[in-house]
């Protein structure tokens, strides 16, 4: 039971720390103001940064920039752009969100609008690029193995999501079209460009303004408030706030493994080797902030946190209750499936998983090698000697009786008394009777077990 208040201990600490923390982490200025300019229109002017891989947590991010920006009446949405690129279903509900927003948005492309980033700034009603920045290189690429997907079904539905964003402006759909297809021939004579097969699409802001990607070329994005006709006197940008910028470290793939590792090894080293204490909260901890981080970032609801737990439970279960590892395989299951559902990507937490578990196994092994004497196993097994050091008094060996002969006291049916070398000894025959005052030889010596046999004249 000390275990288990241990576990539960560890479980209340860890979820007291965050509900301290994020608070604290969500004290953070979600406004703050640009240096006025002159402009044509009147009207709060909103930047929302698109700096980073297009994922879930970017998805909730922009979310919130676009429902504040609607509470407080702004007259345009800046999309600052600079990505990657990112998951394709996240970008069409980030897209979706843009098309239907009542407010006027424009993308200001200050880096790289690649691959799904391309077709985010299509998305918007305007877009303005940063000279030096590029727009395009749309090709789907599979996440694991980062090599370009080829199955015709797949490439014809993103191309045609890219075909249609670009439609919805005005601009050239066959651009978009070969920034996703290798196999298409596209000329440009706009830039004196003709793309032949196994090219892809990339312009840079000059290229973008000639074919018609780019309605406007800015160094700042002031300058982009500026060309949109808007007045630069109220311009809030939405600034991550601390728990979300802790999110994205924590959702980092490598941090990410780091706490996997942590949350594994110390879990199962407090339950092979009890009594420590601080390998169960550090492991209790690394997983704590494991679905801390997925759960700001978005990817985790509250199913996970309880999948998690569960599991915990059903683990420390299996050492105190036997099911024949039924307990054990079903906590390990449940486990496995929080810490999959609370991740962004399958494939990316699956190698995250894999090479936590590797790594915390090797640990374990060491662990339970060194402090052996101290295992959960040694529950199970009797290690205690009975030592004339630990006070028992060990039976006299009797072996010395073998071979000796002596008069039979009781008669023997087949257990009595007898006498040898003076002294009385408990004695039984193989089963045959012996009467009193018979002669007997030992012809076996069993522990404290004598067989005897008559003699006979």
């Amino acid at each position: 039971m000390t275990l288990m208040k241990r576990i539960v201990s560890s479980l209340v600490l860890t979820l007291l720390l965050i509900g301290l923390i994020l608070p604290v982490l969500g004290e953070t200025v979600n406004a703050t103001t640009v240096a006025p300019k002159e402009g044509v229109e009147s009207g709060a002017v909103y930047i929302i940064p698109v700096d980073q891989a297009i994922e879930r947590g970017l998805e909730k991010f922009m979310e919130r920039g676009f429902k504040e920006a609607e509470s407080m009446n702004a007259s345009l949405i800046v999309l600052e752009i600079n990505t990657p690129g990112g998951r394709v279903d996240t970008a069409e509900k980030i897209s979706t969100m843009i098309r239907q927003s009542p407010i006027e948005t424009v993308a200001y492309i200050n880096g790289d609008a690649a691959s799904a980033g391309s077709y985010i700034a299509l998305n918007a009603n305007k877009i303005v690029m940063a000279p030096g920045s590029m727009i395009g290189a749309a090709v789907l690429v599979d996440g694991v193995t980062g090599n370009p997907i080829e199955d015709p079904k797949t490439v014809a539905f993103w191309k045609s999501k890219m075909k249609g964003a670009a439609e919805i402006n005005g601009r050239n759909a066959k651009i978009a079209e070969g920034m996703t297809d290798v196999n298409m021939v596209v000329e440009m004579p706009e830039i004196d460009y003709t793309k032949g097969k196994g090219d892809i699409i990339s312009l840079t802001s000059d290229q973008a303004r000639k074919v018609g990607y780019a309605d406007g070329i800015a160094n700042t994005v002031e300058e982009a408030i500026t060309i949109m006709g808007y007045s630069t006197d109220d311009v809030f940008r939405i600034e991550h706030t601390g728990a979300e910028k802790a999110a994205e470290f924590l959702t980092n793939r490598v941090v990410m493994t780091l706490l996997l590792f942590m949350g594994i090894a110390g879990v199962i080293i407090e339950l092979i080797v009890p009594g420590f204490g601080v390998p169960g909260i550090l492991g209790i901890i690394g997983f704590g902030l494991y679905f801390f981080g997925n759960y700001v970032a978005g990817f985790a609801g509250s199913e996970t946190w309880v999948l998690f737990i569960i599991g915990l439970v059903m683990m420390a279960l299996e050492l105190f209750i036997p099911s024949f590892g039924i307990l054990g395989l079903l906590g390990s299951a449940s486990l496995i499936v929080g810490v999959v559902r609370a991740a962004y990507s399958t494939s990316h937490v699956a190698l995250s998983l894999g090479i936590a578990s590797v790594s915390a196994l090797i640990v374990i092994i060491l662990v339970a090698v060194v402090f052996k004497k101290r295992g959960i196993w040694n529950r199970f097994i009797l290690n205690d000697a009975l030592t004339k050091e630990k006070g028992y008094i060990p039976s006299a060996s009797k072996e010395n009786l073998l071979g000796k002969n002596g008069v039979s006291v009781t008669p023997l049916r087949p257990a009595g008394t007898v006498l040898i070398d003076g002294e009385r000894y408990d004695v039984v025959t193989d089963g045959e009777f012996i009467g009193n005052n018979m002669t007997i030889h030992v012809v076996k010596v069993e522990g404290s077990r004598i067989i005897v046999k008559p003699i006979v004249d």
